[in-house]
């Protein structure tokens, strides 16, 4: 977790974006949705489908420049998307150095891909490999950068449950040594509440931030009944953003 008053890692401030679609009403998907990640911290974005959090990661990646406001620091990010999005022609290791500046490619990657348990699949090709170890190495092309701030956008989604468990212990565990900040987009709040430092939660369209709510407990503290309380509490106090 970030210490009080440090600077923000990333911001994000986007006063506004429409859609304006030929022969259509325009439609605003984002309204006043402000919010910093702190150095070291895991924040998790939590909304409805549709809320708008995907049109939120392609303005702060720089994919959307149409919009009003501004946000710092996501040129220092990772991003690792629902899709592991791996060319099927490249070995495991090439898409890894794929997403390395050029000058960097010849870089030494033993470690990340011990941390990372891809050492045996480095001469794999993507086929060979069940959808939660290509996420391995979607994981290891957004960190050999060595960003500042991961962005990860549902990245447990379809995977069974032990599966999904393990990669994110691994992730928690990879960004905890490296000091690397998080943001997290995510519809399960289960999740979100087992690993977040923060939640930020986004109304329907228009997107606008409704909560901003810290998790204190310590993250190998927080047991089952806490994690339902948690959920409970937040249930009660945004019934259309969170179920019970």
């Amino acid at each position: 977790m970030s210490a009080a008053g440090a600077e923000p890692v990333l911001q994000v401030a986007i006063d506004s974006k429409w859609y304006r679609p030929p022969r259509a009403e325009p439609v605003e998907a984002v309204r006043g949705l402000a919010f910093g990640v702190g150095a070291g911290e895991i924040v998790c974005l939590i909304g409805p489908s549709g809320a708008g959090k995907t049109t939120t990661l392609r303005i702060l990646l720089g994919l959307d420049s149409d919009f009003e406001g501004r946000v710092s620091g996501a040129d220092k990010a990772g991003i690792v998307f629902q899709e592991p999005r791996l060319l099927p022609w490249r070995s495991i290791e090439h898409n890894v150095r794929l997403g390395l500046p050029r000058a960097r490619r010849d870089q030494n990657l033993d470690g990340l891909f011990a941390q990372l348990g891809l050492t045996a699949w480095r001469g794999s090709y993507p086929k060979a490999l069940s959808l939660g170890m290509q996420r391995r190495v979607a994981l290891a092309r957004a960190l050999a950068a060595g960003p500042r701030i991961l962005v990860l956008d549902e990245p447990f989604v379809s995977l069974d449950d032990a599966a999904a468990a393990e990669l994110r212990g691994l992730v928690v565990d990879t960004v905890d040594k490296a000091g690397m900040s998080v943001l997290m987009v995510t519809h399960n709040v289960a999740e979100a509440i087992g690993i977040a430092d923060r939640l930020l939660l986004v109304s329907r369209r228009p997107a606008s931030l409704i909560g901003d709510v810290p998790l204190d407990r310590p993250r190998r503290a927080r047991d089952r009944a806490w994690a339902e309380a948690t959920r409970a509490t937040l249930a009660a106090r945004h019934p259309d953003i969170i179920a019970v």
